[in-house]
């Protein structure tokens, strides 16, 4: 382990423990004990994302991917179903929708615009398989929630079964992407390469990191959705706006941060899948798996949304595989996703 990354495992403890101290600790105001919570979040999906691809490297780079993807997303597992718990519904839906968004438009738009810039010729270019199998995944889940949209909003007579519609679209696409999961490791899929680096850390040392950082994650995100609703009211903020961008891309730095910085260095095919990997989880296995989940939670999750969430879904699953589907994209295709994000962003924080 390099001495750096000593460092930010230090951090995270630190930050975890003044975030405990902003829960518990009534003089603290309730903005610096959101903010805490914030930063503690994501030092806790670094440290989950660190050690499962410390425990990944020794299986093979498509099972590391995986394993990254799915373990990474922990923190947004128990943000939603602790928003869910505490009846934060707009919260739980926006923040799924969110880290969609946040990774589909603002991340792979970031790391497009900074791998194209890096070429010669302003192309970036990368394999077209993974790219195109996680716009098909996202096409089937944004269309499942567009047919419910549609039913709910023509008060038509399915209208009225929604959570059950809801419970059999969450298992088909969970057995979809069960498939497509079993395919993909057959496949290895993933840039062998460009992942094959040696792990730094020994399996147990991993273990145990990964073990304390999924408890830590549970811990910080119930802080963080305690502190988040009166911070929200606090700055005057809209649920929609806190779940698509403040919890989203919370939850998500680590994918933010690693997708970029493999794009700089001129790792395309790696940086596509750390980003399109993780699009695909969520919202084919994440948000079925929460569906599901959430009849044990006080409040039950459904893929019924508001229309624009429902629109701004499957126009972004039409977008990115127009973009990454032929395997080049440019600082235009890049700026292109961002200004989309941007303009959600800003008619989530009109959302009443």
């Amino acid at each position: 382990m390099t001495r750096i990354q000593r460092a930010i495992i230090a951090l995270v403890v630190v930050l975890t423990g003044l975030a405990a101290l902003g829960r518990y600790e009534s003089g603290i105001p309730r903005i610096v004990a959101f903010i805490l919570a914030a930063l503690a979040l994501a030092g806790q999906a670094w440290t989950v994302s660190f050690a499962t691809e410390q425990i990944g490297m020794r299986f093979g780079p498509a099972a590391t991917g995986v394993m990254q993807s799915t373990i990474g997303n922990l923190p947004e597992f128990f943000v939603v179903l602790f928003a869910l718990q505490a009846g934060q519904k707009t919260v739980a839906e926006t923040a799924l929708i969110g880290s969609i968004l946040v990774n589909a438009l603002l991340v792979l738009g970031l790391v497009l615009a900074t791998g194209a810039s890096r070429e010669r010729d302003q192309i970036m270019r990368f394999k077209t398989g993974l790219p195109n199998d996680t716009a098909t995944l996202m096409l089937i889940a944004s269309l499942t929630i567009v047919l419910i949209a549609l039913v709910t909003g023509s008060h038509d007579g399915a209208g009225r079964h929604v959570q059950t519609i809801s419970i059999v679209g969450a298992g088909a696409l969970l057995v979809v992407y069960a498939i497509w999961m079993r395919q993909y490791l057959r496949g290895d899929q993933a840039p062998a390469g460009e992942a094959a680096d040696k792990p730094r850390i020994s399996m147990q040392t991993a273990v145990v990191l990964l073990v304390a950082a999924g408890v830590g994650s549970a811990f910080v995100s119930d802080w963080f959705v305690n502190a988040l609703e009166p911070t929200i009211h606090q700055i005057h903020l809209s649920q929609s706006f806190a779940g698509l961008v403040i919890v989203a891309i919370a939850g998500n730095a680590v994918e933010n941060a690693a997708g970029i910085y493999l794009a700089y260095r001129g790792k395309h095919d790696l940086a596509i899948s750390v980003v399109k990997n993780s699009v695909a989880q969520i919202a084919a296995f994440l948000y079925p798996l929460m569906v599901l989940v959430s009849l044990a939670t006080a409040t039950h999750l459904t893929f019924s949304l508001a229309p624009v969430w429902a629109g701004a879904l499957i126009g972004t699953a039409i977008l990115i595989w127009q973009i990454t589907g032929d395997g080049e994209a440019t600082p235009f295709e890049g700026a292109a996703l961002i200004a989309i994000y941007i303009v959600l962003a800003m008619v989530a924080a009109y959302e009443s």
